[in-house]
């Protein structure tokens, strides 16, 4: 009997804090309308600081997502892109080649690559990663701003 009355105590508890947990969660869900995974996803959280040109900020964020993750393209990629707006060029460089080891046609990071030879006055490096685009996407919207910073760059600096 002691185990009856225990068990039916604890179905009651249990429905309750069921009833309570779902009614939290619908709640939660329904008061911020976001999804709690991405929340906590630290890659996702470092491209909503990037998008805000937060780049010290999501530094440590796309880093902290490489450590749990492993090295992937798309991290190392944006991790690349904050030090480069940073003024951190051999920390973005560094990123940018490591990204394209992994994968040799990520549209980003040779766009973005390309982009830091133009700040760093070296065209015909930045040339080389305009073809790769070319070849990697035809023509894309990597490809299409890098062409458009390139043209911008000659017109800047006088060279046909």
């Amino acid at each position: 009997m002691k185990t009856t009355i225990l068990a039916t105590l604890l179905g009651l508890g249990l429905g309750s804090f069921g009833f309570v947990a779902g009614s939290l969660a619908m709640s939660s869900g329904s008061d911020t309308g976001s999804n709690p995974t991405a929340a906590s996803d630290p890659y996702e959280q470092a491209m909503d600081l990037i998008d805000d040109e937060k780049y010290a900020e999501a530094i440590p964020l796309l880093q902290k997502s490489l450590a749990e993750k492993g090295d992937y393209a798309d991290a190392l990629n944006e991790l690349g892109y904050a030090n480069r707006k940073l003024g951190n060029w051999s920390a973005g460089m560094e990123n940018y080649l490591k990204a394209l080891k992994l994968e040799p046609n990520h549209l980003g990071a040779n766009e973005y690559l390309g982009e830091l030879y133009l700040e760093q006055k070296d065209l015909p490096n930045a040339e080389s990663q305009l073809a790769k685009l070319a070849a990697a996407c035809g023509t894309c919207d990597e490809q299409e701003e890098l062409a458009e910073s390139i043209a911008e760059y000659k017109k800047a600096n006088s060279i046909n």
